[in-house]
C-alpha cells in the first residue's frame, strides 16, 4: 500500500489554523530570529498543544518550498495519535488481555515502519513512542510498514517513564528486552498483560527505563554478530508472545 506523503503548510495564519482544527503536527520548522505579534502566538499555541519546534535557518526553510512561508512551515501527519489512557481501559473492557510495544529512541522511519508492520500482525494493541528522538511518522514509514500504521494506534508521549509508569499501576507487565542479561525472551510468561520495550542499535533502552522495568530478556545469539536488527529482535520478541498466548 502506498502511504500518502505529509501534507506541507507554510506561513504563520495557516499553521496556527492547522493546530486549532486539530490536525497533527509531524515538523514544524521556525526560522531562526523570527519574531513578532503572530509569531508569539503560535508559539504559544504550539507549547499548549506540546509540538516539537525546530529552529532552523532560513536556507533550509527556502529549499523545502519556494512559496511565501514567513519563516514558518509545518508538516501534518498521515496518521492521527491516541492517548494511552484511552487504550488500555478499551483493551481491557473488550477482555482481552493488553500486549503493548513501547519503541524507545528508534529514529530510523523504515525501521520504524517495518516494526509497525509485524506489530499489526501480531496482534500488538498499541506502540508507544516519545514526542522526541523518534522516527517521523512520513510517507516512507507508512509504505514499509505496508499500511500497518492507518491499522495500529500509535501513542506519542511527552515522558516515556511517565508513560511505563502508567502501565505497571494499570496492571501491566514491562519487559525491557535487553542482551545485558542472562534471561531470554523464552523464560517470560506473556500470557499476562505485558508492554515490550524496545531500545535504538546505538543507545539501546534509556537507564530511566531500565531501572523501572519489571523483567529484562535477550534473545540468544548463536553467530559471531553482537546484535540483530532492530526491526528483527522486535518480530522475534513479538512472535514469542504470540505462540504463548494460542
Amino acid at each position: 500500500m502506498e502511504g500518502k506523503p505529509n501534507q506541507l503548510v507554510f506561513g504563520i495564519r495557516a499553521v496556527i489554523e492547522a493546530v486549532e482544527a486539530g490536525k497533527e503536527i509531524e515538523s514544524l520548522y521556525v526560522q531562526k530570529g523570527i519574531a513578532g505579534d503572530l509569531f508569539r502566538a503560535l508559539k504559544t499555541l504550539v507549547e499548549a498543544n506540546d509540538i516539537r519546534m525546530q529552529m532552523v535557518p532560513v536556507e533550509k526553510l527556502n529549499r523545502i518550498t519556494r512559496g511565501n512561508h514567513q519563516g514558518i512551515i509545518a508538516y501534518i501527519s498521515p496518521i492521527s495519535f491516541y492517548k494511552v489512557e484511552d487504550i488500555i481501559p478499551f483493551v481491557f473492557e473488550k477482555g482481552e488481555v493488553p500486549l503493548i510495544l513501547i519503541l524507545d529512541r528508534i529514529t530510523d522511519v523504515r525501521n520504524f515502519g517495518a516494526i509497525a508492520r509485524t506489530a499489526e500482525c501480531a496482534g500488538v494493541h498499541a506502540i508507544i513512542v516519545p514526542m522526541r528522538e523518534s522516527a517521523a511518522i512520513s510517507g516512507d514509514a507508512i509504505k514499509t510498514s505496508a499500511g500497518a500504521l492507518f491499522n495500529i494506534p500509535v501513542c506519542r508521549v511527552n515522558n516515556l517513564k511517565t508513560a511505563v509508569q502508567y502501565l505497571q499501576e494499570s496492571g501491566l507487565q514491562v519487559i525491557a528486552c535487553s542482551e545485558k542479561n542472562d534471561q531470554t525472551i523464552y523464560e517470560i510468561d506473556y500470557t499476562m498483560p505485558t508492554a515490550i520495550v524496545m531500545g535504538s542499535e546505538e543507545d539501546g533502552i534509556s537507564n530511566d527505563i531500565i531501572r523501572i522495568a519489571d523483567h529484562y530478556a535477550k534473545i540468544p545469539l548463536k553467530g559471531g554478530i553482537a546484535s540483530l536488527n532492530v526491526s528483527v529482535a522486535t518480530g522475534v520478541i513479538l512472535y514469542e508472545a504470540l505462540r504463548q498466548r494460542g
